[in-house]
């Protein structure tokens, strides 16, 4: 089973807010044992709210079920080797820290690899691990700016805008998982580790791919257009009646099969809207014509009709239509963490549907340092050992772990 598929791997995650914990989670969604490791007062994405789940926000539980939780003060010395000793039985470290931080701490590659040399350890930073910008932090807003994708988003005549959800920090995640899915795959044939260099910087270039591919061929710089794709057209939203709906009919003889249905066949032979191209050059005036047919019906009748037609077409929809969309449901993409303390906490869920019946359950995003104990017993820390460690401040446990 796919959820299970990762099951005897172990995972050190030095990782906060949204990237690293994106790669670590979709880890944990497929079995892998996944030790987060905190400072005593947690890390930053506890922090980001609103929306909370009891003290900490509802973004720190999107990103991090199913993982355990330890609380270590890295700058003490004994925090620094408790972590050498679990690397000796992991398999992959994944940080996030600024290039440079690990190693000052005595955690970075070249001094975990001289332990363990097959270990795979994978840094994710704003700009990667060398080059002009090593130095430099950065989050998902900056280098949706200085990427060039800050650029694309918006309407004619607007200031730039971002995407409100963290895409580059989501993808960077998705890109960090699959580099250590590969690098894990090439250790199986060659038995060798290996220092991953996963970036925002080059993450958010990817995301990018059809307009740097074009403006790379042309030269010619995109403008803001709104919903509308820049290469193909009708591909964007319209109004209705009653709200927006996103219409792609650019293609083959759907274009012809839309003129019919909204009762203009003499569109077909305008020479303005001869091919996609020539409605790309003549977008404003393709836009006008059609919305103002869209704008006499209901978004319903319009989803209903161009379906029928198979014009490929949807209802711009909000969170409310979300939660009751019905391929959502059955995809089985928003799921529900039952929490000790908070109960039910709601949650997008993994992306990959199996088509296995048996589904392993999701556990809940781990209080901090909660499992600091357990995690220590399971490598074989002594009772002894584990008192010391709390006594100097170097762990911390809540009441819960030590129960």
């Amino acid at each position: 089973m796919l959820r299970n598929a990762l099951d005897g791997l172990t995972v050190l995650d030095f990782t906060q807010i949204a990237a690293g914990p994106t790669a670590t989670m979709l880890m944990a969604d497929m079995g892998a044992k996944v030790i987060k490791v905190e400072p005593p007062e947690g890390e930053l994405g506890r922090t980001l709210g609103p929306a909370w789940v009891g003290e900490d926000s509802a973004l720190f539980h999107g990103f991090n079920r199913g993982k355990q939780g330890l609380c270590l003060d890295l700058k003490h010395p004994d925090s620094v080797a408790v972590i050498k000793r679990l690397v000796l039985q992991a398999d992959v470290v994944i940080e996030s820290m600024r290039p440079g931080v690990m190693a000052r701490l005595g955690l970075g590659y070249e001094a975990l690899a001289a332990l363990k040399p097959d270990l795979i350890y994978c840094s994710i930073s704003a700009y990667g691990q060398q080059g002009p910008y090593a130095d430099r932090a950065g989050v998902d807003g900056i280098l949706q700016a200085d990427s060039g994708l800050m650029s694309l988003i918006g309407t004619p005549g607007s200031a730039p805008s971002k995407v409100q959800a963290p895409v580059v920090d989501v993808v960077t995640g998705y890109m960090a998982c699959m580099a250590v899915l590969a690098k894990l795959h090439a250790r199986n044939n060659d038995g060798l580790g290996g220092h991953l260099d996963v970036s925002l910087m080059n993450s958010a270039l990817a995301l990018q791919q059809a307009s740097l591919a074009s403006f790379l061929c042309d030269g010619k710089l995109p403008t803001r257009i709104g919903s509308a794709a820049p290469y193909s057209a009708p591909n964007e939203a319209f109004e209705a009646a009653d709200g927006w709906l996103m219409v792609a009919a650019y293609n083959g003889n759907r274009w012809p099969t839309l003129c019919g249905v909204l009762g203009h066949p003499e569109w077909i032979d305008d020479p303005r809207f001869a091919s996609s191209a020539q409605r790309v050059v003549h977008r404003q005036d393709m836009v006008e014509a059609l919305t103002d047919v869209f704008r006499t019906q209901p978004v319903a009748h319009w989803l209903q009709v161009l379906r029928e037609a198979d014009i490929l077409c949807s209802r711009v929809s909000d969170y409310n239509d979300v939660l009751v969309h019905p391929q959502i449901a059955s995809n089985g993409m928003l799921i529900d963490l039952h929490h000790p303390q908070h109960g039910v906490v709601r949650v997008p869920g993994f992306p990959i549907n199996s088509l296995e019946a048996a589904q392993t359950p999701y556990a809940p995003a781990p209080d901090k340092g909660e499992h600091s104990c357990e995690v220590l017993r399971g490598f074989a820390f002594s009772e002894e050992e584990i008192e010391a460690l709390l006594a100097s401040d170097a762990m911390r446990c809540p009441e819960v772990a030590l129960s």
